[in-house]
Order: C-alpha cells, then sequence, then structure tokens
C-alpha cells in the first residue's frame, strides 16, 4: 500500500533549506501536503533547518547550536522527506522538469520550490582576497552556522575584532564577540545606526546605549582598504579618509543579496530577485513556485521574517489546492526586535511625509528611550521604539489593522487612559502576529493553550515564540496567562537555580554534595540534561562550587566571564579598571605612593574614587595587568566579581566627636576576614560610628550602626543604586564579636539560598526579615553552627587573585587588545 500510496503522489523538490523553504513545507504538510507530495530538500549546508535570527544568540554564548533548530535532521525523516543535506544544486532543466546536484544526482519533480534565500555581500575592499577564491585569514561573513563556528574559533586567539556593518547584524555581531572578551568596533559607512530602520536621532539613542555595553561604534568610515601580515592573516583596514584601524578579527556584515543564479541559468524572469506573481509562483513557469529573500513581488524584496510566512502560506494553499484562491499582496513591514540587548521596534514610515501628517516625538536620552509616531487620516502609518517597546503590541494592532485611534494622542506612546496589558492582548486579533521571527499569530499561541499547555515555557516550545530574538517573550506571556487565566502554570524552569540544570538549588547543592561534583563540567555532565554545556550557566555554577567546597573547587577559567578570567574589570574601550583594596576606607602613604607610580607608570587615563572610599585606576591594558598587580603589591579589591566587595566606614569614635563606636576597625575586620567570599551577587557593607549614619549603612547589603551604651544596630537587604531600600533591622548586639558572627552567619544563609544574581535588596523581602532573623540570630532551625562552619572553610580558602594571576593560568590570559585609531601606515599585500 506504501508504495502504491507513493507512486499516486506528485514529486516535489525544494532547493533551499532556510527558514523560508523548512516554512513552506510546515505549511505544506499541515495542509495534507504529506498525501499528495513526495518531497525532496536540497540543502547547502549539512543540517536540518535552524534559526539564522538566532546565530547572535551562539555566537555570544547564550545558546548552543543545537538550541537553534527549527528542524533538526531526525524531523524530516519522520515526515517521509527525503533531506539531500550538504548537497548544493547545480542546475535546474524546466523543460526536462529535473534538478542537477554537485552530487552527480537528477531528481525529476512536478512541482519545484526555489527558497535560495540571500548571501553576505562583500564590498569591494582592496586586499581583502589573496586570489579570486580565497580571503585573508581571519575574515568572515556572517551569514551561516559555519561562518558562526568559524569566527567563534577565531575569537579565541582575537585581540580586536572590527565588525564592518552598522545594521542589525553587525551590531549583534559585534555584542557576541565583546561578550566573548574581545574588544570590538563596529564600523560604519553612513552615519546613522540601522538608518533603514531609524531615523538620525533614533540611531544616536541606539548607538548610545550600544557603546554603553562596551562596544566601540564609529559612524562615517568608509572601509577600502584591508591589510594582512606575511602569512596571509587580517591585520587592519583601512578608510577612504587615510585613517587607519588595526585588528586580527574582521567580520563584514554589508547586506545580503538573493540567490539567483540558479533561476537565471533555468531562463527564469531575474531583477533584483525571482519575479513571482500574487501565487508565488514564477511568471514564466506554472509549476516553479519561489518564497523567501530570493522572491520578488510586485517590484519589492522582503528581507524582515514575517513576509516569508505570509508568502509560505500562500505558497502552501495554492500548491496543496486548500484555497487556490489565495493570494499574496505584498506585506506591510513592521519588526521588532532586540539589538544587542536593545529593544527596538519599528514599523511604517518614520517621519512625516504630507503636511497633514500628525507627528508624535518623545526623547530621553538619559535613560535610552526614543519613540515617534506618525499619524494619517486618524490612522498610523509609522511607528519607531528604542528603548521601551511597552506599547508596541498596541501600535502594531493599529498599524496592521488600520483601526482608528484614541483622540489621547500621547497615549499611543504611554499607558495614559489606555487599556491595560490584558486588555490589550485581550482586543488583539487572532491573526495579529506575536512572534515576528517564528511567525507565531496569537491564535497558535491561544490554541496551544486550548490544546493543555498552560504555561509561558511550554508555550513557547511548542510553538516557537520567543525562540528568535527574544524581544516579544513579554508578550508571549501576556497571551498565556490571558488564554489560559486561573489555569496557568508556573514554568518549572523559573524556580531553576541556572537555566541548563533542572534543579532547584537546595537540591541542586544535596546533588552536588552527593556526587563529589567539583567543577562545572562535571556537574553538566552529571546534571544537564544529555550532559549539554549551556554558557548562561556557567558563571552562576562557578560561583555556587567556589563557596561550597572553597579550596577543594576545581576553576575552570573557560567558564568564567571575563572579569574573573583576568581579575579586572573590562570597560567599553576594552580596557581594564584596577581597584586595590583598601580596609574600611583606610590607607596610608605607602599605599598612595605606590598608586601615584603605577598610575604615572602605565600612563593610566582616568583615576577616580568610587563610592566604596577606594581609588580606580582606569583604562589599563590587558597585557598590563599582572605588573601592575606586582608594582602595587596589594590585595584585589573585588570591584569586578559577584562577591564581597568593600566595607564603607566612617571614622568612628577615635576621631569624629559624635562617633560612639570604632566604626572603622570593625570595618576593617570585617573586610579582613570576609574578603572576596563568593556570592550569588555582589555584596557591599558598611559601618558607621553614630546613628548619623555617615557611611550610609542603611542602603547596604550589611550594615552595622554604633548607638549609645556600645551597642551595634544590623540592618541588610539596603540598596541605594538601581533600586533604593532601607535595610531592615536584623538584631541589636552588645559587642563588635556578635557582629562578626552576625555579619558571616547572614552572608552564608544569603550565599545559600538566594537565587543566582539575586541581590539581598530582593532576597531579604523575599524570604522575610522574620525568618532571616529567626534563622541567624535566634537558630531556630538548628543550622547556625553549620552555616558559621560553612562560612569558615570560605575564609581558609581565599587566595588572592592578584598574587595567584601575577603568573598567567594560560597563554593567552592577559592578552592585549590591540589600540584603535589612528595607525601607522601598513604595506598593502
Amino acid at each position: 500500500m506504501a508504495q502504491e500510496s507513493a507512486m499516486t503522489r506528485q514529486s516535489l523538490v525544494v532547493v533551499g533549506n532556510g527558514m523560508a523553504g523548512a516554512r513552506a513545507i510546515e505549511e505544506i504538510l499541515a495542509r495534507g501536503g504529506a498525501d499528495q507530495f513526495a518531497i525532496t530538500v536540497f540543502g547547502d549546508e549539512p543540517y536540518g533547518n535552524y534559526n539564522r535570527i538566532a546565530l547572535s544568540h551562539v555566537l555570544a554564548g547564550s545558546d548552543a547550536p543545537d538550541d537553534i533548530y527549527l528542524n533538526a535532521v531526525d524531523w524530516y525523516g519522520d515526515n517521509g522527506i527525503d533531506l539531500r543535506a550538504g548537497v548544493r544544486v547545480v542546475r535546474i532543466d524546466p523543460y526536462a522538469k529535473v534538478v542537477l546536484a554537485d552530487d552527480g544526482s537528477r531528481v525529476a519533480y512536478d512541482k519545484l520550490i526555489i527558497a535560495t534565500g540571500s548571501r553576505a555581500f562583500f564590498p569591494p575592499i582592496e586586499g581583502l582576497w589573496v586570489d579570486d577564491t580565497t580571503q585573508l585569514s581571519g575574515v568572515f561573513g556572517f551569514r551561516s552556522l559555519d561562518d558562526t563556528t568559524a569566527i567563534i574559533a577565531h575569537a579565541d586567539d582575537a585581540q580586536h575584532a572590527v565588525v564592518i556593518g552598522g545594521g542589525l547584524l553587525g551590531l549583534e555581531a559585534a555584542h557576541g564577540l565583546y561578550g566573548r572578551g574581545v574588544a570590538s568596533t563596529v564600523v560604519h559607512s553612513g552615519p546613522i545606526l540601522m538608518n533603514a530602520q531609524l531615523d538620525e536621532t533614533g540611531g544616536a539613542v541606539l548607538r548610545s546605549a550600544i557603546e554603553s555595553t562596551g562596544v566601540t561604534v564609529v559612524t562615517g568610515k568608509r572601509t577600502v582598504t584591508a591589510f594582512a601580515d606575511d602569512e596571509n592573516a587580517i591585520t587592519g583596514i583601512g578608510f577612504a579618509d587615510g585613517e587607519q584601524m588595526e585588528c586580527d578579527l574582521l567580520v563584514l556584515a554589508t547586506g545580503i543579496r538573493p540567490n539567483v543564479g540558479l533561476a537565471r541559468g533555468a531562463g527564469l524572469t531575474v531583477e533584483r530577485a525571482i519575479v513571482v506573481d500574487d501565487h508565488m509562483r514564477s511568471i514564466d513557469d506554472d509549476d516553479i513556485y519561489v518564497v523567501g529573500e530570493c522572491a520578488q513581488h510586485r517590484g519589492q524584496v522582503y528581507g524582515l521574517v514575517a513576509p516569508l510566512w505570509e508568502q509560505a502560506k500562500v505558497l502552501a494553499d495554492h500548491l496543496t489546492a486548500a484555497n487556490s484562491t489565495a493570494a499574496y499582496h505584498g506585506s506591510r513591514t513592521s519588526t521588532k526586535l532586540k539589538v544587542a540587548g536593545v529593544d527596538v521596534a519599528q514599523m511604517g514610515v518614520k517621519a512625516p511625509e504630507h503636511a497633514d501628517d500628525e507627528y508624535l516625538q518623545f526623547y530621553e536620552p538619559r535613560h535610552g528611550v526614543y519613540k515617534t509616531v506618525v499619524i494619517r487620516e486618524n490612522k498610523l502609518v509609522g511607528a519607531t521604539l528604542v528603548g521601551d517597546v511597552s506599547k508596541v503590541s498596541f501600535l502594531m494592532q493599529a498599524f496592521d489593522q488600520g483601526t482608528e485611534l484614541p483622540d489621547e494622542r500621547i497615549s499611543l506612546m504611554f499607558d495614559i487612559g489606555t487599556p491595560d496589558a490584558a486588555t490589550g492582548v485581550e482586543e488583539l486579533s487572532d491573526d495579529a502576529q506575536v512572534c515576528n521571527c517564528n511567525g507565531v499569530d496569537k491564535a497558535t499561541i491561544v490554541g496551544c493553550v486550548a490544546g493543555g499547555t498552560t504555561s509561558v515555557a511550554g508555550v513557547m516550545a511548542a510553538t516557537r515564540a520567543g525562540k528568535g530574538c527574544g524581544s516579544c517573550k513579554g508578550l508571549v506571556a501576556q497571551v498565556v496567562e490571558w488564554a489560559a487565566g486561573d489555569a496557568v502554570t508556573e514554568d518549572p524552569s523559573a524556580n531553576w537555580y541556572v537555566p541548563a540544570i533542572p534543579y532547584e538549588k537546595p537540591e541542586l547543592m544535596r546533588l552536588i554534595r552527593e556526587l563529589k561534583l567539583y567543577s562545572v563540567r562535571s556537574v553538566f555532565a552529571a546534571l544537564a540534561p544529555d550532559g549539554k554545556e549551556d554558557a548562561n550557566s556557567k558563571m552562576g555554577l562557578s560561583s555556587l562550587l567556589e563557596m561550597m567546597w572553597g579550596s577543594d573547587f576545581i576553576d575552570e577559567r573557560a567558564e568564567r566571564f571575563i572579569n574573573d578570567r583576568v581579575h579586572a574589570n573590562i570597560q567599553r574601550d576594552g580596557t581594564f579598571s584596577v581597584v586595590p583594596q583598601m580596609k574600611g576606607g583606610v590607607t596610608n602613604v605607602e599605599q598612595l605612593r605606590k598608586i601615584a607610580d603605577v598610575a604615572e607608570k602605565y600612563d593610566v587615563p582616568l583615576i577616580k574614587l568610587t563610592g566604596g572610599q577606594r581609588i580606580d585606576l582606569l583604562g589599563l591594558r590587558k597585557e598590563d595587568l599582572p605588573n601592575v598587580w606586582a608594582d602595587l603589591d596589594m590585595p584585589s579589591g573585588y570591584a569586578y566579581g559577584k562577591s564581597f566587595r568593600t566595607v564603607k566606614t566612617c571614622v568612628g569614635s577615635d576621631f569624629c566627636r559624635f562617633g560612639v563606636g570604632d566604626s572603622t576597625a570593625l570595618g576593617i575586620a570585617l573586610e579582613e576576614r570576609y574578603q572576596g567570599i563568593a556570592g550569588p551577587a555582589k555584596m557591599k557593607l558598611a559601618v558607621t560610628g553614630c546613628p548619623r549614619n555617615c557611611a550610609e549603612a542603611l542602603c547596604k547589603d550589611f550594615g552595622v550602626v554604633a548607638i549609645d551604651g556600645g551597642k551595634w544596630e544590623i540592618y541588610v537587604g539596603g540598596a541605594a543604586g538601581a533600586h533604593i531600600r532601607k535595610g531592615d533591622l536584623l538584631a541589636t548586639v552588645d559587642s563588635a564579636d556578635e557582629v562578626m558572627t552576625l555579619a558571616g552567619r547572614f552572608l552564608q544563609y544569603y550565599r545559600e539560598s538566594a537565587k543566582w544574581l539575586e541581590r539581598t535588596y530582593a532576597w531579604v523581602p523575599r524570604y522575610g526579615i522574620e525568618k532571616i532573623r529567626a534563622v541567624v540570630v535566634d537558630d531556630a532551625e538548628g543550622i547556625a553552627q553549620q552555616l558559621d562552619s560553612n562560612m569558615q572553610r570560605s575564609v581558609d580558602a581565599y587566595r588572592d587573585p592578584w598574587q595567584d594571576g601575577k603568573q598567567p593560568a594560560t597563554p593567552g590570559q592577559f592578552r592585549s587588545a590591540l589600540p584603535l585609531l589612528p595607525l601607522p601606515q601598513v604595506p598593502v599585500r
């Protein structure tokens, strides 16, 4: 019967296994296409179908390659599809109705889908190519999974990466490389970043946000030359104005061009791309369909994902006869993205185009927010959002459906007299796109919930919503919560300590002890599903293991963030900040002289007093760090880590006429005992000698205030940064020794109980001061002695990383970033 069925089916060949081609296949299968067609798919790459939008996540290390697959190789076999992965079609013969591949195979077709997508465009740069087919070593496009893995491999030994192109891909590439510890610069020929989506002001806001993350941005520079060494490895680039910039890794993210060579060779009409009709068929051959970035419809070629999904639906409707009248009439382009961590949304026009257009603009550069709205005849025809996209679903609904707008125009930007989030989600139409990256509409999410999946993570896994750039995750959650109502279930992963290990912290710690797991890799091997490692989990696990095992912890340097690998705080220009320890904010002439000598010797560009009563040396090169530490001969101040940072003190009772307690001595004692201990987040302390609170002890993670009668008040869970919170009174004690004991016990209870990256100002109210007081002060659970013992293990295991760091752990540990503009001329090869 199976053979008989196969004989009655038509042959459908798909050339291209990218996002558009695979999505067309999914739509065909959803319409019963497996019964109509025997499907063969050719893909240049030796993989299944993956999400190209998420390549930046792989580059940044937040996703592994396996995490971005949309359809793994097994999926094709499970659906009866013959996948020719890694096989390139070299010719289409529309007269014989056959395709010829580079492995010598010939496959006949009844219907053909061309989904060849696009390729990276390399601008004409002199010296970029060794010969007609070979680029300089260290030069990459950023278009495929192979490109990404090659960049990652090269980045391990790179000093300075330059990314040419200030669009989405270029910014994401630079952001990802910087996250890997490589000094990164974006070079853009135009004056405005993401100029296809943003106007001058929006581009400036985005630039400021990008630069605040540490990536350098250079605009208005046209790259014309590439320089190389004797081994044909990239060493730098030259600009049209004569200036140069050194680099040993160059990524070209300068746009794309449709892949139309096969179509042109087959005699199909090609202009900017392959010309198609409203059924997504070639205008020359009714048996050849085209979808994606290689298709030109009514003069338009779309590079965004949402139009590709719309094209795939029409193609599938027509090909399977599920809806023979289905037609594609073009797409109103709108996009919602997360660019290097910055939310950006844009739809329609960027600025008013007619005298009667209404134009609203909000600009708050201090907070990185920019919003514009363009209205024409009471319809939304354009909007731009940077930094704050809380109104994006409301605006996209108005833009897509042309609904009338509220009279209070300001409500289009802010929640003033407009429906709350839940009502806004309820008013979204069923076909409203929630996830642009994967083409998931509201109806699909609601249907998934109705089918019994009532957690946000479950719906995301089932529908792929939120699995692209990630900017829509909040809206996905709102739709799920609205659709599920009281039946919504919590995602089990919400309480996992780190994303990749499916255990809450107490159970994770129990298993680590029971299985004697001393390294991050051993935890992944024993406890992660399939033993798979996860970059987002490594830092949290490193901190946890260090806290649990003390000197027995096996520190794998590769599992640490750049700050922890080089024991200094990386700055936006790729240089580093060094903050030596000054216990309790107290120093002496010898220390000051050493600091001054180091600042002069290494030409430190900025010397800054910190809020923690220390001196910060900013602008040091990575290669100089070991020598700086040796010349300072002072302990690390841990200004870079998720750890005990500092104890701020006032002068106390020895000098101040108001002082009633020796805050300086107590602060120094606290810092000497607990220096550098690892934690879920940073820990800042203060001791003040009287209730006037000059050391600001009430807004620290652990603060101590001297009061009359020789007593000390202890406050915990305070904050005075992005979050402001007065600490809760933990206890009033009679001696400095009691302060020392309760400090260690409180910090250890916090270290063992808090979530990764959860500061005490969040942990204390979550646990409740009464419960914390009962455990730490009253020993209500009988664990005080164990907490003291566990803290002592960490204290005994302390090693100053600046002493250890004088001998690099690896040859590249302190490899320097190269200088930027201007540089001496380099001979062109």
